[in-house]
């Protein structure tokens, strides 16, 4: 089956809708949030069990699968849903974030957690071509470019792929975003005529940026837009603040096609949710809630809770008494706050069930006050 959007219904109070992305591996309904699963994994939770829970879309980081374990391995196990149990839609970025990450001395929070060997993951040039850098696992060279990264994604054989894009830190002068701007449009081009030579059934998002310059932003949109792209992701920096944030994406948005449908990359907690939903934001990715999970912090309707803490020592209620997920189902707060104190592997797993059950919900419970008009 080929790629579809469709707007099912117009919110008469703001700029909501309600869609419906349908892809190869299943069905998305729109607005989502989409779980990310940095090496083609929930940390802490089966992918098959994700399927069940409800995650309708999950997001997989190219830049990690590429340096292990490579394309190539997952293209001979018949693509990332075979290689890893995933039953429904998987959509991969382009590598560009965890690489200009490092370029800029800030490597992703996924990458905090590991220690480069001395000479490893660092950026060694940045051209027209593209971007040369070495491994954080084994210091080999590795040059990403438009074609390269279009061409690991046709090997993970994602539901929907990512133009590649250079970002640039929130801190730069207008001169250096123009530039940037601009190449990462020749960039964009590059992996549309890469893409377009063997599609796939998957689908391309261009990735607008300009930052919080609205005059670059705008050309960013008129430029990608007028491009054969099936969808648009919104990326670069995207403000100091949630208030910055708002401001851009109310300008950018009435720009973009309302025939396709638009992904804001790396929002995910809940104010941003709330915010950019009634701007029209339809998918929006984030590790917040899993990685919130594994620090025992659980998301509940009344905001997050810290499991670890003494008031939950002899709590006898779930975390939530209206949540249906399995660990409320099944477990108490007293039981969750002994887990995380004698740091049993099986509390991130119960807690992460938790969070993203509690997403699934939230967004449910959106889409139904957007069906009623009341967002």
């Amino acid at each position: 089956m080929t790629f579809q959007f469709e707007v099912l219904h117009q919110s008469t109070k703001s700029r909501a809708r309600l869609g419906r992305i349908t892809t190869a591996h299943g069905v998305i309904e729109t607005p989502n949030f989409v779980a990310v699963g940095t090496h083609g994994t929930l940390k802490a939770v089966d992918n098959s069990l994700a399927d069940d829970l409800g995650v309708q879309l999950m997001f997989c980081n190219t830049y990690h699968l590429l340096l292990q374990p490579g394309p190539d391995i997952v293209e001979q196990a018949g693509g990332l849903h075979s290689f890893i149990g995933r039953r429904g839609p998987i959509i991969t970025d382009s590598g560009g974030f965890q690489v200009f990450s490092l370029a800029g001395g800030e490597v992703a929070d996924e990458l905090k957690s590991r220690r480069a060997k001395k000479g490893e993951g660092s950026v060694l040039k940045i051209d027209e071509e593209g971007v040369l850098f070495r491994s954080y696992r084994d210091g080999r060279k590795i040059l990403l470019t438009p074609e390269s990264s279009i061409d690991a994604q046709k090997a993970f054989g994602a539901d929907i792929i990512v133009a590649f894009d250079e970002l640039l830190p929130y801190q730069v002068d207008e001169r250096a975003l123009r530039s940037s701007l601009a190449r990462t449009h020749r960039w964009e081009e590059r992996s549309l005529s890469r893409h377009l030579k063997n599609p796939r059934g998957q689908a391309l998002y261009a990735v607008l940026h300009g930052g919080v310059n609205e005059e670059l932003r705008r050309e960013s949109a008129s430029f990608l837009t007028g491009l054969p792209f099936d969808g648009f992701a919104i990326g670069g920096s995207l403000g100091k603040d949630l208030s910055e944030m708002a401001g851009m994406l109310t300008q950018l948005l009435p720009q973009l096609p309302k025939e396709k449908p638009n992904h804001l990359l790396g929002i995910g907690d809940l104010p941003s949710l709330h915010r950019s939903i009634p701007l029209g934001i339809d998918t929006f990715d984030s590790s917040y809630p899993t990685r919130a999970a594994r620090h025992g912090l659980l998301l509940t309707e009344q905001g997050p809770l810290k499991i670890d803490k003494k008031e939950h020592q002899a709590s006898t209620i779930p975390i939530c008494q209206e949540c249906s997920c399995p660990t409320c189902l099944r477990f108490s707060r007293a039981y969750l706050h002994h887990l995380f104190k004698a740091k049993e592997l099986i509390a991130y797993s119960l807690a992460t069930l938790h969070n993203l059950y509690f997403m699934i919900a939230e967004m449910k419970r959106i889409r139904l006050a957007i069906s009623d008009n009341r967002i």
